[in-house]
């Protein structure tokens, strides 16, 4: 492997690593849009706590490696001083009601693609254009003198970067390093007490799996790329997993691909599906899956639409920001994701009381009072 180019070693640790991403995903349904939906409509957190176990090894395990000098992760573009305020709110709304529409985020929209998902695979397609549309496109005009627009150069406060140790330096004079240390261990530790706390979550052999190999595997990417990837003549740029941007230049390259070049985020999305593709042919899973009516097909491209969308506008998804960018401990990336969470929460409750077969504006206002976006006594 050593006589590989940097982005060709770093591109098939990547596809390798993927692969067993979507093998877990497949095999233990791990997915945060699924688990906002069970705690809102079930009660049960067990999903949710799967996810936070992931968060809190991410965080621990990049954090070591940073500090032990392996990589650095204020060259992520997570820790920007680039404080895109805008984006990280209104693009993780819309992120989060697609991903409510569309069954899934970035990651569950591939694994389910690649066990024969119909309704993922054109919400994936219509993601990727989008994405791509809005990263080069004519949405890039919405995107750069819309959003970005309204973003605040955090340099000019005389902030180096947008990282919560640097900010709590910046106000206490703190000592960055331990201020760092002292963050790493709050939200590492309170993600394992709160996923471990809980006995239903203890006795979940799958999702206890789930969490702990997807923490690793992010963390893993940071390797890959920081250290693997590591070449004094041509570096590849530091980066986790995100399945964004990604999709759209995976769309890309096998358009152009005699000409284009792969790198890790576009052997992530293919690692992705294969490794979820083999679990189905493996265990028996795979099942072809289409739409069950035209209004079923819609809701599947407005979500793809919002997915690419709102995960550019906010750079990234429930992984891309949710934990590799809270890995890096970037404070737009904690926006990010309280914004996704919000915006998936109102719609799975605007849903619930559609369901109950309220009319629509009964159903906004009884969604907004949950939310206390709304005096409860002026319920519908």
């Amino acid at each position: 492997m050593d006589e590989l180019e940097a982005v060709q070693r770093v591109a098939l640790w990547g596809f390798m690593g993927a692969m067993l991403f979507g093998a877990i995903g497949n095999a233990t349904q791990f997915c945060i849009m699924g688990s906002i939906s069970d705690w809102i409509y079930m009660g049960s957190r067990i999903r949710f706590r799967a996810w936070m176990l992931a968060l809190g090894i991410a965080v621990f395990a990049s954090q070591l490696m940073h500090a032990v000098g392996w990589f650095d992760l204020t060259q992520s573009i997570y820790v920007s001083p680039n404080f895109g305020w805008l984006g990280y709110i209104i693009g993780g709304v819309i992120f989060g009601i697609g991903m409510t529409l569309g069954s899934g985020c970035g990651q569950r929209t591939l694994v389910r693609t690649g066990n024969g998902n119909l309704k993922s695979l054109v919400v994936l397609l219509v993601l990727a254009i989008t994405a791509y549309t809005t990263l080069y496109g004519l949405l890039a005009i919405i995107r750069l003198q819309g959003i970005e627009a309204t973003s605040i150069d955090l340099s000019e406060f005389g902030l180096e970067d947008q990282s919560l140790p640097t900010l709590i330096t910046f106000i206490t004079g703190m000592d960055r390093d331990i201020s760092r240390i002292g963050i790493t261990l709050v939200i590492s530790l309170t993600a394992f007490w709160y996923a471990f706390k809980d006995g239903d979550f203890r006795a979940s052999t799958h999702n206890m799996i789930a969490g702990v190999m997807i923490g690793v595997l992010v963390a893993g990417a940071w390797y890959v790329t920081g250290v693997l990837g590591a070449d004094d003549f041509d570096p590849v740029p530091l980066e986790a997993l995100t399945f964004i941007a990604p999709v759209g230049n995976t769309i890309s390259y096998i358009m152009t691909y005699t000409g284009a070049q792969i790198n890790f985020g576009i052997a992530v999305v293919f690692g992705i599906l294969a490794g979820s593709f083999l679990y189905g042919l493996i265990t028996g899973s795979f099942r072809i899956e289409g739409f069950a009516d035209k209004g079923d097909l819609v809701n599947h491209i407005i979500a793809g639409m919002m997915l690419g969308f709102g995960g550019v506008l906010s750079l990234g998804c429930t992984i891309g920001q949710g934990v590799s960018g809270v890995s890096t401990l970037a404070l737009g990336s904690f926006i990010t994701l309280a914004a996704i969470i919000f915006g998936a929460a109102l719609t799975l409750k605007l849903q619930y009381y559609l369901l109950d077969e309220q009319g629509f504006f009964s159903a906004v206002g009884n969604t907004l009072a949950d939310f206390h976006l709304l005096p409860k006594s002026n319920r519908p």
